[in-house]
């Protein structure tokens, strides 16, 4: 395991420099593309918007970065927390939904990650994961949890590599979904990418929630200080032995054609330059400072810090900031205070353009527009929200309605994302 030092080494001297991890010295296979499975949407089938569903992935989304701030503090000091940053109490959905918890809310092709295949173990075990640039952990069920049901198990036994290890793992959610199991390490493969001595986690309880979503697992793509397992995340992991062809990976997430590319850039999915922008911050997350969104081509907010989280669909602003946003918006009103939802005229969708100092980058008008908030109505949900996710008062996390409209860079190599305009 990591002692804290080590963890403090590595977290800070990855941003405090450009310089790549040292690699074993071991030929990379080229860059691996993965397909990924089409990610749905917060529409029901008759374009009205999901609200049950989208108070849940909120809550959720509340919950997993209050872990990170947890396993920030674990894992480097309370002292490493972001500025202005605070665990909040765990986030909970309403109670009238809560209620309805265990009706399943969609079909399979409209959950809300976005999936694609691994193997763990020798001989292989095949598992459909969540790629996800906003946690660090790799976990999977295990053969032994009796709630796991509908999934893939791994079955430790069965690996000639497998190797348990002291200590437990465990995540909860305000939705009731929660997670639980065993560290091990064993052999990892994603794409053509094996790495040795993977940490991973054996989940023996698992939530209904879970049991209701597509992929067996999560595999976190974030910096090792957001660990839950307090060890390297797959791709550092990758990097460090020599595995992956470049400390590179990147997203292009659509209607079709989805796919993650390890071990560099998949060329013939974007033109022209890649704009970079360093990282801001050594806590653990794909962020970046000095963003801006303006509306119309007139700036409404700008100065703030922005993580990349590929586990997310709605924009999160700070209350206030949404607030301000929401303002340049014509004819947008108040949908639902509590969870910090707005509406806009569904004929007049806002120009919404992000920049970080260079390019600006547009977010689609369909991808902005979560649905009507009923048939009819012409009165549609934003899909930018305000909440105090407790990551700061300048730190907005943007998810996939930005990543499906540009390529995706995220190198650790450079400490930095990129982005690109889609071929």
């Amino acid at each position: 395991m990591f002692c804290k030092a080590t963890l403090v080494t590595v977290a800070l001297g990855l941003i405090a420099s450009a310089t790549p991890l040292a690699r074993e010295p071991n030929l990379p296979a080229p860059g691996i593309r993965i397909p990924l499975h089409k990610r749905g949407s917060l529409k029901n089938e008759n374009g009205t918007f999901n609200y049950e569903k989208a108070v849940r992935e909120i809550v959720k989304l509340k919950n997993k970065h209050r872990q990170n701030l947890i396993n920030v503090e674990k894992n480097l000091g309370h002292d490493a927390l972001p500025h202005g940053a605070e665990i909040k109490p765990l986030a909970t959905v309403p109670a009238p939904l809560q209620k309805r918890g265990a009706v399943k809310l969609t079909d399979q092709d409209q959950d809300l990650e976005w999936t694609g295949p691994i193997t763990i173990g020798s001989p292989a075990q095949s598992f459909t994961v969540d790629f996800d640039t906003g946690s660090s952990d790799l976990w999977v069920p295990s053969s032994s949890c009796s709630t796991c049901k509908g999934h893939k198990t791994y079955n430790p036994s069965k690996s000639s590599k497998s190797s348990k290890k002291s200590g437990s793992f465990s995540i909860s959610y305000g939705d009731g979904s929660t997670a639980s199991g065993t560290p091990y390490t064993d052999t990892v493969t994603v794409g053509g990418v094996k790495v040795t001595g993977q940490y991973l986690a054996a989940v023996t309880k698992e939530s209904s929630s879970f049991t209701q979503d597509p992929e067996d697992g999560l595999l976190g793509l974030g910096y090792p200080a957001l660990s839950n397992l307090g060890h390297n995340p797959f791709f550092f992991t990758a990097v460090q032995q020599g595995t992956a062809a470049k400390g590179e990976f990147a997203f292009k997430l659509s209607q079709s054609g989805s796919e993650l590319f390890i071990g560099g850039t998949n060329q013939d999915l974007y033109k022209g330059d890649i704009e970079f922008h360093d990282l801001s911050s050594s806590t653990g997350f794909w962020q970046i400072g000095g963003g801006s969104v303006s509306i119309g081509g007139k700036k409404a907010v700008s100065g703030f810090d922005t993580i990349i989280d590929s586990g997310s669909t709605i924009l999160t602003a700070p209350t206030a900031a949404a607030k301000a946003f929401w303002k340049n918006v014509k004819g947008s009103r108040v949908y639902d205070e509590e969870q910090g939802l707005y509406s806009f005229p569904c004929d007049s969708a806002p120009e919404v353009t992000f920049s970080w100092g260079g390019k600006s980058w547009a977010i689609s008008a369909d991808d902005f527009n979560l649905g009507e908030t009923e048939q009819g109505s012409n009165e549609c949900v934003g899909a930018l929200s305000g909440g105090d996710l407790g990551l700061g008062a300048s730190t907005w996390l943007l998810g996939d309605t930005l990543m499906k409209n540009v390529y995706t860079v995220f190198s650790v190599d450079n400490n930095a994302v990129g982005f690109a305009e889609l071929a």
